[in-house]
């Protein structure tokens, strides 16, 4: 006898990388954005989206748009007001706000008997500390207050792709099945502080999610680039620029380089003896810098490639960005450069979802699953 499916709404659903995570197993039955450009990529790379697909502020949104009752609602709101690059405004910031215009249709949801079983509310680090950890008390009492149980992980995409990206998983079940709760490495410290900041009638809904650690990743930066003569190139005088922001340390670690290396480059704004400066700061550990959309602090990364001795620096191109979230080639871009990097650093890791679904959402919901199938 075939399983049953599963049906998720994804809310600020992006380009549909959590979709593409959450896999074949998994029917899409709603997807929202407000951005046209992500709403247009999602259209170009996902044929049944004129089906489920709705594009506006999910204010404008009712309960009665979302079919059924799906198993899973996934969350990635804006994060600008989460992180440090974005002020730290909390949830009460413009943008982060988004996520009560979620809530609001769980609350609905839940009113009419349609709840989603699953929830994932994923979102930057800054969750867990927003405003001294409040926001993330009042994201609990939430969760608490709808008769869900509620654990946080800090996943770093790091783990299974060549890029440094810590994100949080807020992950909360109507039923929490023996046998998926324990220790985990993405029970953090900030995890394990946030936690214990919580008042005592919302800890008493959390969960120690049990989730191993996935197998090493086996690739590094350099195996996800296009091929060096694919590529345009910085001019000698702009990459002798790039060297030239960059402090002792990072000039060390260019000198220190034998053969052949690839490095990413982050522009970043230091105080340096009380006057600010800008700085180009480069990393040769395998690993890109955290990408970020194009009106992010440190948007667009740069590369170094050094082979003997001599150094050459460019862009990172938008499909290198695809790469560096897990997007399969065939991944159908936006045109224009801004557009695709948008796309791309807005999004959520698709093998990090993956291996979420696999080893911690999919196991929530096999017992329902197993009597649906029995019936």
């Amino acid at each position: 006898m075939s399983r049953p499916g599963r049906s998720f709404y994804e809310f600020f659903a992006g380009g549909g990388m959590a979709r593409l995570g959450l896999g074949e197993g998994w029917t899409c039955t709603f997807a929202n954005d407000f951005d046209p450009a992500k709403a247009r990529a999602y259209r170009a790379n996902f044929p049944d989206a004129a089906a489920h697909f709705h594009e506006g502020d999910v204010w404008a949104l009712a309960a009665a748009d979302l079919p059924g009752r799906a198993d899973l609602a996934w969350a990635s709101s804006p994060c600008q007001d989460f992180s440090l690059a974005g002020g730290r405004a909390g949830l009460a910031g413009g943008r982060s706000s988004a996520f009560f215009g979620f809530w609001r249709l769980v609350e609905a949801l839940d009113d009419a008997g349609r709840a989603p079983r699953l929830l994932v509310i994923e979102n930057v680090s800054g969750l867990l500390t927003s405003h001294g950890g409040a926001d993330f008390a009042a994201l609990g009492a939430a969760l608490a207050g709808r008769g869900y149980r509620f654990g946080a992980l800090e996943i770093d995409a790091a783990t299974v792709l060549p890029q440094s990206r810590p994100r949080v998983f807020v992950v909360a079940a109507k039923e929490v099945p023996p046998g998926l709760t324990g220790e985990s490495p993405f029970h953090s410290r900030a995890v394990r502080a946030a936690h214990a900041a919580l008042p005592l009638e919302s800890a008493a809904h959390w969960v120690w999610w049990r989730l191993a650690r996935p197998p090493a990743r086996n690739t590094d930066l350099a195996a996800l680039l296009e091929p060096d003569a694919a590529v345009a190139w910085h001019t000698t005088a702009q990459t002798a620029r790039l060297l030239g922001l960059m402090g002792p340390l990072h000039r060390a670690r260019l000198a220190a380089v034998s053969g052949r290396a690839v490095g990413a480059v982050f522009r970043r704004t230091r105080i340096e003896h009380g006057r600010t400066v800008q700085r180009a700061e480069v990393r040769f550990d395998g690993l890109a810098g955290c990408l970020r959309t194009p009106r992010g602090g440190s948007s667009r990364q740069s590369l170094v490639v050094v082979e003997d001795g001599a150094v050459r620096s460019r862009l990172m191109t938008p499909r290198e960005a695809a790469r560096l979230m897990g997007l399969p080639d065939s991944y159908v871009l936006p045109r224009t450069t801004t557009a695709a990097l948008h796309v791309a650093g807005d999004g959520v890791a698709v093998p990090v979802v993956r291996w979420l679904a696999a080893e911690l959402l999919e196991p929530l919901l096999a017992p329902r699953a197993a009597l649906a199938a029995a019936e």
